[in-house]
């Protein structure tokens, strides 16, 4: 695994996504509104202290790491979820020969955007997170129907996310097209693809391995909220 996997968050944020990064020290956060993601310099929950210190508001966080944590008194925990990091350093050989067109996604979109991932929960997204850069959509007439992005750029790998299907289009094909997209573009810049994904969720599991992506690590995710 890149070394810089190990701690994703903090790495992002203190490199490729430092232009969007706030706080001191060994903490780093975006502002809610791109997202919940908060990097801790080290797996130490006492950080989260000095998290705690930092921010102004009430929004909810997430921190994520390979090794469990002690989520301090001065936070609510509201959610853990187990899952897993997956990296694709060698692409499968499979062409997208998919029909369907796919666009990019902008402000514009934005509310159709949140309205779907309420729908199908691939995640965190807010209202600027397609700030991250690169989010693409597959639409029926003028309705967004699936869509996939990037979001932590870690040095030379990015991070695929956001990637879902409406109920009602599942089975198409769409996020298959929407993942080899990204990955080309990737890849095409020389950057290695990697993404986060439930451990339960063995349906995007199998999607992900047939695309050339192999499990790098645990990944424990504590949604957290000030107290």
């Amino acid at each position: 695994m890149n070394n810089a996997l190990n701690n994703p968050a903090w790495n992002a944020l203190t490199s490729g996504n430092s232009h969007l990064a706030k706080g001191v020290g060994n903490v780093r956060y975006f502002d809610p509104e791109v997202s919940p993601i908060v990097g801790l310099a080290r797996h130490d929950g006492s950080l989260l202290n000095g998290l705690h210190q930092q921010i102004a508001d009430d929004s909810p966080r997430v921190v994520f790491t390979p090794e469990e944590i002690q989520v301090p008194a001065c936070w609510k925990l509201l959610r853990y979820i187990s899952g897993y990091q997956m990296v694709c350093n060698h692409p499968a050989t499979t062409a997208n020969t998919g029909s369907t067109a796919i666009l990019p996604l902008d402000e514009e979109h934005i509310p159709q955007l949140l309205e779907l991932t309420r729908l199908t929960a691939p995640g965190p997204f807010a209202q600027r997170t397609i700030e991250f850069g690169h989010y693409e959509g597959v639409f029926d007439a003028d309705k967004v129907v699936a869509m996939a992005g990037q979001r932590l750029h870690v040095n030379e790998c990015t991070e695929i996310s956001a990637v879902c299907t409406h109920p009602d289009y599942l089975g198409r094909g769409y996020a298959r097209q929407l993942l080899l997209s990204q990955i080309s573009r990737m890849t095409a810049a020389g950057n290695t693809p990697f993404l986060h994904v439930r451990d339960d969720n063995e349906r995007a599991i199998n999607v992900y391995k047939a695309l050339g992506f192999e499990i790098s690590s645990v990944m424990n995710f504590y949604f957290i909220e000030k107290v």
